[in-house]
């Protein structure tokens, strides 16, 4: 049996379960997401592989993308659904706020704040990290909500 037997060649187009708007929750905590690694970068701590030599959790926090790649192709071709999203926005948001924002934080904020120069920009930086943070809590909720209702 040849792959493409069991995989299908073409995605569907239409008969999605997810809504178009659900596709926004999923590109606003991305964008979030490849804005604070690149703010890692910027200022220059918790930083680690491929950036330095050093694997540590910035390394492991870039499996986001590729996972992302892969659930979207799997909403595209039917095979998860709302409930899914749910589960991943939420899993990631406990991430989040374990690692930036609870008293055992890796990465807590003065460590985002502090390393620049400009306070507002170390504020700004905080900030996409709460935004992050609160998108994917937001796409968990519109996850659940759409599993809820049988719309996804």
């Amino acid at each position: 049996m040849e792959l493409t037997d069991r995989l299908p060649v073409e995605l569907p187009t239409t008969d999605t379960n997810l809504t178009p708007l659900f596709y926004l929750f999923v590109v606003v905590p991305t964008v979030l997401g490849a804005a604070h690694h690149i703010d890692h970068i910027i200022r220059g701590n918790h930083v680690g592989w491929p950036v330095t030599q050093h694997v540590n959790e910035f390394t492991f926090s870039l499996a986001i993308y590729p996972l992302l790649a892969v659930s979207l192709y799997l909403s595209l071709s039917n095979r998860v659904d709302a409930r899914y999203w749910a589960g991943f926005f939420a899993f990631s948001a406990a991430m989040l706020a374990y690692f930036h924002i609870s008293p055992w934080a890796v990465e807590p904020p003065q460590d985002v704040i502090v390393p620049y120069e400009n306070p507002i920009f170390g504020y700004l930086a905080f900030a996409i990290v709460l935004g992050l943070i609160a998108s994917v809590v937001v796409g968990s909720v519109y996850g659940a909500t759409l599993w809820h209702r049988g719309d996804g």
